[in-house]
């Protein structure tokens, strides 16, 4: 188990990990010497890893309950941290639950308890409830990107899940932005915060405004995607109505492309990331669902096509781009007499030269549905496929 730097070093050599950042360093010695921890990062900086390395170190191997609570704000990300421990292969079982799928695999899985579980508010609310395992053992409680955990577990589940957690010794929060308040209930007095958000690390975000000639920005939107060829972005968007609107317009401008939004089923949400993710597409037109919290690549833009309501989520769309040491750049389109929000800075207003069609994507993605229980294997479908 992970209670030695060997160990440790084990374990980062299984992730292809070979040094920490600094964020990471000081965070590790942080929360293992401090009750209460808050870390404050950029997406893409590592957070992830700067809270489990320590959460596995303080686990014992003897126990045979849930020992660390993970809570997150979507479904995506508990499958990502569920993912990141695996490959991690400290020993320790997680499990990650969430609302959106049969509540019965949920009991399947807590039936072999795991030592770390990872879970959406409510769904985790409603297991503390049901008394599905026990939380005398659970010392350790991370809430990952915790002002939108907030936000979803606001009717009470939060608050509900913390009154479940007696023997809590180990808090640890993390955001990708500043500024939210922490209710009183968490118990986060005498808390270490680290902050690594800095000038220098928003600085590599150029912000351009292009003027769509009318209220409609469709034609607008598809000349800009020309103009930017076929690097990865997001176009961002409110509402489902407006991202099922753009699809079906880029479908007919023949310009790959795939959605994300809260009203997909998760199998096809997971389908979009995968697509983004291995090439097959480079535009993703999403909801603010999107702008944290998915392992995705770098992406070199993003375009909000509609302004959020809120200054947060204009900066968490922003934070897709210009992560860590790469630059990138966020297009506002601006429609015909639209009035933006007061929070949006001066940016540069640039008039868009199309500079050609975009070339076709090169890569197609195919899902087989099949695999050893159907006692198809890899060699099987690459043999298919050479023939």
């Amino acid at each position: 188990m992970a209670n030695s730097i060997k160990e440790q070093q084990d374990i980062l050599e299984k992730l292809k990990i070979y040094t920490l950042n600094p964020m990471q360093e000081e965070a590790l010695d942080v929360i293992t010497n401090n009750a209460n921890t808050i870390i404050i990062s950029p997406t893409g900086t590592g957070k992830t890893l700067a809270f489990l390395l320590p959460l596995i170190a303080a686990l014992d191997p003897e126990s045979k309950e849930v020992q660390a609570l993970i809570i997150v704000p979507s479904r995506e990300l508990a499958l990502q941290i569920e993912q990141v421990i695996r490959n991690m292969g400290s020993g320790y079982k997680a499990n990650a639950i969430y609302g959106g799928r049969a509540i019965s695999k949920d009991k399947i899985e807590l039936k072999h308890t795991p030592a770390i579980l990872i879970g959406t508010p409510g769904r985790l609310s409603d297991h503390f409830e049901q008394a599905r395992f026990t939380s005398k053992e659970i010392k350790t409680l991370v809430i990952d990107e915790y002002d939108i955990s907030f936000e979803v577990g606001a009717d009470g589940d939060m608050r509900n899940i913390i009154n479940h957690l007696p023997n809590i010794t180990k808090r640890i929060l993390t955001s990708a932005t500043q500024g939210t308040s922490i209710p009183s209930y968490f118990k986060m007095e005498n808390a270490v915060t680290l902050n690594s958000i800095t000038k220098e690390s928003s600085s590599k975000l150029v912000v351009k405004t292009i003027l769509s000639p009318s209220k409609n920005k469709h034609n607008t939107l598809v000349a800009l995607l020309h103009h930017l060829g076929n690097e990865p972005g997001i176009v961002f968007c409110n509402r489902k109505e407006r991202i099922e609107d753009l699809s079906r317009f880029l479908d007919k401008k023949n310009i790959a492309h795939t959605c994300f939004h809260a009203g997909m089923e998760q199998r096809d949400r997971e389908r979009a990331l995968i697509k983004l993710r291995n090439g097959s597409v480079s535009v993703l037109i999403a909801s603010d669902l999107a702008s944290r919290g998915l392992d995705i690549p770098e992406m070199k833009y993003i375009i909000h096509y509609e302004i959020p309501d809120a200054y947060l989520e204009y900066t968490h769309r922003n934070g897709r781009t210009a992560r860590v040491h790469a630059k990138g750049t966020a297009y506002l389109i601006k429609g015909s007499n639209e009035v933006f929000p007061e929070f949006i800075e001066k940016s540069k207003v640039e008039t868009l030269t199309i500079t050609g069609e975009r070339k076709p994507n090169y890569w197609t993605t195919l899902f087989i549905s099949g695999g050893r229980k159907d006692k198809i294997s890899k060699g099987d479908i690459a043999g298919l496929f050479f023939k």
